[in-house]
């Protein structure tokens, strides 16, 4: 009920324009990434493939050329489902203060003020979880392997995890402190990770995945505070 309550109070605020306004920036910034992400895969792939390809003790392989051009094609459309998970960890480091200051003046307008998060600390941690999301994920390539037909809810649960655990810790170390973030966490461990996991499933999703990021950002302050109660 926490997830559901905090996930349609964070779709509500669509219509704030100061929620509107981040959410415009944060979905033009994701297409941006994807497109230079996608644009520098397909020149890798041009420059590899733009001589004939020759093997030792075989010679020219023309028909290697071919594969990687239509490689290059399958990557393009698989690329933006696998590069959703970190770049909505860098959209959230970049928007996640604005997001949850809109959250709060408008469902929790008696608040102090919260504590600001330096842009430096902000990139820090940004570059920190990205990668930690990297290591995981290739990783997590191990285990796909061997179970195929699991392999989408591996995808879903491991990021789920990681990002609720990431989405929640911002969110909530603007008011505690990372120490009080970290407690929280433990504490209210379940109820994070199924809310990550089902943000993580709809960053599979083109298009709708452009959104994620950002009502993920507001649900998750919404969440914490659920699991903390508003303090004025």
């Amino acid at each position: 009920m926490i997830i559901l309550n905090a996930f349609f109070n964070a779709l509500g605020q669509i219509g704030d324009p100061k929620f509107r306004g981040v959410l415009l920036r944060g979905v033009g910034l994701t297409i941006l990434l994807l497109i230079a992400a996608c644009a520098g895969a397909i020149w890798l792939i041009n420059w590899l493939s733009g001589n004939e390809i020759s093997l030792p003790f075989i010679g020219a392989v023309p028909w290697l050329n071919d594969v990687l051009n239509y490689s290059g094609i399958v990557l393009v459309l698989i690329l933006p489902v696998f590069l959703m998970v970190p770049v909505a960890s860098a959209i959230t480091s970049i928007f996640l203060d604005e997001v949850a200051q809109a959250v709060e003046d408008k469902h929790f307008p008696s608040l102090q003020p919260a504590r600001r998060i330096p842009v430096s600390e902000a990139v820090l941690d940004g570059l920190s979880f990205l990668g930690v999301l990297i290591v995981a994920n290739l990783l997590a390539l191990i285990l796909y392997a061997i179970f195929t037909p699991l392999a989408p809810f591996i995808f879903w649960a491991m990021n789920g995890f990681l990002l609720g655990r990431e989405y929640f810790t911002l969110a909530a170390m603007r008011r505690v402190g990372r120490d009080g973030a970290r407690k929280l966490r433990a504490k209210h461990a379940t109820t994070i990770w199924v809310a990550g996991t089902l943000m993580a499933i709809p960053l599979s999703v083109p298009l709708v995945n452009l959104v994620i990021p950002i009502i993920g950002a507001a649900t998750f302050t919404h969440i914490y505070h659920a699991v903390s109660g508003p303090r004025a």
